[in-house]
């Protein structure tokens, strides 16, 4: 068995992950500057099939086993191609070993430790649902909004208004997580989350435009985590901290958001100064900082089940209905008794300017209304959700006051306006939608570790939507639960979450404080790896600076630019104005995420089958819908302003690709978008995940000009789900000039059984001298630009082994030698007579594939694509692939179901053993009259003198026969024949040699019959027999089947042995679909 070794070729797609499809021979790259490599550049190919050059990714390292493994009887046939068509054993054991991990932080570490230069074995992804992707996303999703934000929203909105709120910010994270399950499952997602799924799904525009959006959502979302964590520092755990203190009581928010930007900016840089340095201790920390999260949410809980039956001391004071700041005053009275003494308070001192009550001047709403202490949390047995159903909106610096208390409604002075409870914001619905977003984020954080997860594909849809479930209830919940709360978002510099939590607010406080600084850090890690993702992708060129970092790959420069944009939120220090901001990217995102689902689902391209089943166009809609609604809902001035940074960023990368012009009218309007469509695709070879069947079907016509098998059409129409070109040709032989008018006719035919076989396409008949050239040329020339065929589908030359004229197999066999020297791939129907029409239905059977070698996945894709039609959608697949001794078949055929897994498709799987067995009588049998028939044709032809008369009685009959059909064409080796007849001149010396050469003929012919047959066509005889038994003693009921083509002999002289092993291969199968590879890869595991 040859030692075939895995070598990763670098990818400069987007985000710099490696991808497999560089398990092709010819190494087309999805690069970032949209270059591909020529065909020339990578493989060449002396026209047999030989390539010159070796697979980047599959190389050989001991030719001596390469050697042995060539020479093995039963895969003869295949040998010399094996070097760049490896075994399916080869291929599979090497592809299920391959990990395409991006770097992260786990090897950062081991870069950074002492011992990095031993290199360690690569460990296999073992994360599962639970610990990869539905904890990271709970959190990622539970954050300072919730702690610090929900209960002030209920308590301005209400109960319904508030319920509302929570209801479309979580329908909209729910249908954005279940386009993006969608777009996870449709292959394997390395890290890079959304950009990579847009960027992959949308193309580089929307994916670098949307990337950066992501990009500085993330980085905003570290700013406002800092604020949320900086704000609970200074409020309710040191508030003695505070450097700025306000000069009176009317300067108290000014005082505090400038204690906000120092102390955020010190925060800022000292976790960007972790990051740096350790990027371990952040990794080391989330599982303590997720604990802190889970037991925050769980003690909140446990104090709203107490407070049903003993609410917690929240005392406010109220004068009259007015609410009291509970920090300037320590005793809610006009009056304490000291001893027998009754005294001012410090309430009657802010409101009066005497402590003498009988001569002190007082405010005159002071004067006239009651002082009463009420309790904030009174339990939802009270009754207080009565209260709470709807929302009192209020103006900035309104008063905060409790309708139901009594109170004299008189003007008070101004001077005591800091005294009472007011609004720091003005407060509206639409403000409030935009605050709560960023607490409904967060989903993207499972497929972001997909390089980590055991079974991604199973993993993220599942653990995004249950954490997306857990959340919304909980918050749901949460909001319900909080309306027993009269208003207020702290009291006695406690968290009215931390109030009602049990057994003490400390907990929610500490913990509230501790996951504020773990998402902090998080995002402070995720962004520059972002930044520096869309920087190695080159499609914004003033980013190029951002893709390079320290030895280890830390992102150093972009982590830099990460904290200057993140001190822009600081410097904002208010988390009510960041919040929006950070919204509004978050929902750009989102949007795109339903709007790539959306748009792959209604083009159904070949490469579009998720695992995830539960996926709608529709669905998709709407979830994109309520991202546009959302964002204008929050805030329509910072919607537009999103929207135009990524219009903006979206006409650069356009830019920076293609120019574009346009034409006049609305004609030249079309003319002008399909040249710019085709100069876009004339920059190289599509990516695997586009690539699709374009066909050249290659027709035969009879001596009528009507299609001979209008069955090769309608195969051909049974791939449109392949979305791509199809191109039907036809070689007329002749001179142009004269036979034009035919080659009208020809059109018109192919075009009317083309309209009748409901193919949709182009047509195409060439005049040539040969119909070899005429092919020729059809393969070098059909098709425009980007838009060329890569497939070429052709008919079996019937009847060959009957006709003495070699010239309609010699046509075949240079058919497929243009192919492999064009790098196309190839499909001979054999037996197409018995294909099925469009209007038959098969209601069972099989598609039966066997997969002898590797050659770029078109056997796994055709029936695929066969399977969407109405005709063969109730078959089954089956895949059929060859073992030999030393194979393991066990671990074959499970690595196989991995692999049919990865790639989303549903096949039954069976590895067939092939045991090195003696060469049979019947093999030696077939190999020699094979040999037999071949030497005694050439013995038929030795006399050149008859061959010369021959060759003049052909040109004197078909003189007048100017059209050829499409696989008869003279003999290259042909000798030119002079326009006037011979003259032979009969002397004695002649007639002697032509005695002697007659009486010598019987001799050759007698020793054809001692003839040992050549060892090299025994094996590949030995090879086309035990195959065909094992094919037709499995296969023999099935529908279609499909098989690997072998490649014609590098010596032209067998050229006729090789057409009798393909009849030996094929012999018994009612169908059979000879299938070569075009020389890259056309189905990928990869989203």
């Amino acid at each position: 068995m040859p030692h075939f070794t895995v070598v990763p070729v670098q990818d400069n797609s987007p985000s710099n992950y490696d991808s497999l499809e560089g398990i092709n021979w010819v190494d087309y790259r999805d690069t970032g500057q949209g270059g591909y490599p020529g065909h020339g550049d990578t493989v060449s190919s002396d026209g047999h099939g030989n390539h010159k050059e070796d697979s980047p990714f599959l190389s050989t390292s001991d030719s001596a086993s390469k050697r042995n493994d060539y020479y093995d009887k039963n895969l003869a046939l295949f040998e010399e191609e094996l070097d760049i068509r490896p075994k399916v054993s080869s291929l599979l054991s090497r592809l299920v070993s391959y990990t395409n991990v991006t770097q992260g932080a786990k090897e950062h570490e081991e870069a950074e430790s002492a011992d990095a230069s031993r290199r360690q074995v690569p460990k296999s992804p073992n994360m599962g649902t639970l610990m990869g992707v539905y904890l990271p996303c709970l959190q990622n999703i539970f954050g300072v909004i919730l702690f610090l934000r929900l209960t002030w929203i209920v308590g301005t909105a209400g109960v319904v208004q508030s319920f509302l709120i929570v209801l479309m910010c979580c329908s909209c994270t729910m249908l954005t997580a279940i386009s993006m399950s969608a777009i996870a499952t449709n292959g394997v997602v390395p890290a890079g989350g959304a950009y990579f799924m847009i960027s992959r799904s949308l193309g580089p525009e929307f994916g670098g435009a949307v990337g950066l959006c992501f990009y500085l959502g993330t980085t905003f979302a570290a700013a406002m985590y800092i604020l949320g964590a900086i704000e609970i520092f200074l409020k309710y755990l040191i508030p003695q901290a505070a450097i700025f203190h306000p000069a009176d009581i009317h300067a108290g928010s000014g005082a505090m958001l400038n204690n906000m930007r120092v102390y955020g900016t010190i925060c800022l840089s000292l976790m960007a100064v972790v990051v740096f340095v350790g990027v371990k201790y952040v990794n080391k920390f989330a599982s303590l900082f997720l604990a802190c999260v889970i037991i925050s949410i769980v003690s909140i809980y446990a104090g709203a089940v107490k407070s049903i039956f003993l609410p917690p001391e929240f005392p406010i004071c109220m004068l009259g209905n007015r609410t009291l700041v509970r920090d300037l005053f320590d005793v809610c009275g006009k009056t304490v008794v000291v001893g027998n003494d009754t005294i001012p308070s410090q309430l009657w001192k802010n409101f009066c300017s005497s402590e003498n009550s009988s001569s002190a001047h007082c405010d005159e709403y002071f004067l006239h209304n009651n002082i009463t202490e009420i309790q904030g949390i009174p339990g939802l047995a009270s009754g207080i959700i009565k209260e709470n159903l709807w929302g009192d909106y209020m103006e900035k610096g309104q008063i905060l006051e409790k309708g139901s208390l009594p109170s004299v409604d008189v003007h008070g002075s101004m001077e005591t306006f800091g005294f009472y409870v007011s609004a720091d914001i003005a407060t509206s619905f639409t403000l409030l939608v935009g605050i709560f977003f960023p607490s409904a984020t967060g989903i993207m954080a499972g497929s972001n570790r997909s390089g980590d997860l055991r079974d991604a594909q199973k993993s993220i849809p599942i653990g995004t939507i249950l954490a997306i479930t857990t959340t919304s209830l909980v918050c749901i919940l949460f909001a319900v639960g909080s309306t027993d709360i009269i208003f207020g978002d702290a009291v006695s510099k406690n968290l009215v979450v931390g109030t009602l939590s049990w057994p003490s607010p400390w907990v929610i406080v500490i913990g509230s404080f501790f996951s504020t600084v773990g998402a902090g850090l998080q995002s402070l890690t995720g962004a520059p790896r972002l930044l520096q993702a869309i920087a190695k992708d080159n499609i914004i060129l003033f980013l190029r600076v951002f893709g390079h970092g320290k030895a280890n790959g830390e992102p150093t420069w972009a982590l830099l630019l990460t904290g200057l944009i993140a001190e822009l939120g600081i410097l904002i220090a208010s988390l009510d104005m960041v919040a929006p901001i950070l919204s509004m990217f978050f929902l750009m995102c989102y949007l795109f995420v339903n709007l790539a689902c959306a748009v792959q689902t209604l083009l159904r391209t070949p490469n579009w089958r998720p695992r995830f089943r539960y996926y709608h166009w529709a669905l998709s809609f709407l979830g994109m819908s309520m991202c546009l609604a959302l964002m204008f809902i929050s805030s329509w001035y910072y919607a537009i302003v999103a929207m135009g940074i990524a219009g903006m960023i979206y006409k650069y990368i356009e830019y920076q690709g293609a120019e574009k012009e346009w034409g006049d009218g609305i004609r030249g309007l079309s003319l002008s978008a399909a040249r710019y469509a085709l100069l876009r695709l004339e920059a190289g070879p599509p990516h695997t995940k586009n690539w699709r069947p374009q066909l050249l079907v290659l027709l035969k016509l009879d001596e009528d000009l009507h299609v001979k098998y209008p069955r090769m059409l309608t195969f051909a129409s049974q791939l449109k789900a392949g979305k791509g070109l199809t191109i039907v040709g036809s070689v007329i032989q002749g001179n142009f000039l004269e036979c034009y008018g035919e080659t009208q006719a020809s059109e018109q035919a192919i075009k009317s059984m083309m309209e009748i076989e409901r193919v949709k396409g182009f047509c195409q008949v060439v005049v040539a001298s040969k119909v070899r050239e005429g092919i020729a040329h059809l393969i070098q020339s059909c098709g425009l630009g980007g838009m060329k065929h890569n497939t070429v589908v052709m008919g079996w030359p019937y009847g060959w082994r009957q006709s003495e004229d070699p010239r309609a197999w010699k046509s075949f066999i240079n058919t497929v030698r243009c192919t492999t020297a064009a790098h196309l791939a190839l499909m001979v129907p054999k037996n197409v007579s018995f294909y099925p029409s469009n209007h038959e239905r098969f209601s069972d059977g099989y598609i039966d594939v066997w997969w002898i070698v590797h050659d770029g996945g078109m056997l796994m894709l055709l029936p695929f694509l066969l399977k969407q039609h109405k005709v063969w959608r109730k078959c089954k697949m089956r895949i059929f692939t060859v073992a030999q001794m030393d194979d393991n078949s066990i671990q074959m055929k499970k690595d196989l179901a991995t692999f049919l897994y990865q790639l989303r498709l549903e096949a039954e799987v069976e590895v067939v053993e092939m045991h090195d067995s003696d060469i049979s009588a019947y093999t030696y049998e077939r190999t020699l009259m094979m040999e037999q028939r071949s030497q005694m044709l050439k013995q038929m032809r030795l006399s050149s003198a008859e061959r010369d008369r021959e060759a003049q009685l052909v040109k004197d009959r078909h003189s007048l026969i100017r059209m050829g059909s499409l696989y008869s064409d003279e003999e290259e080796e042909t000798i030119e024949v002079l326009p006037e007849k011979n003259q032979m001149t009969w002397t004695s010396e002649k007639i002697e040699a032509e005695r002697r050469n007659r009486s010598n003929a019987p001799e050759n012919f007698r020793e054809l019959i001692s003839i040992k047959p050549d060892q090299s066509n025994v094996r590949r005889m030995h090879t086309a027999v035990k195959l065909n038994e094992v094919i037709v003693n499995r296969s023999h009921d099935a529908r279609l089947v499909l098989l690997n083509m072998p490649g014609p002999p590098r010596n032209p002289e067998g050229d006729e042995n090789y057409m009798e092993f393909l009849e030996v291969l094929t012999e018994g199968l009612e169908r059979v679909l000879l299938v070569r590879g075009g020389g890259r890869e056309v189905i990928t595991i990869y989203s």
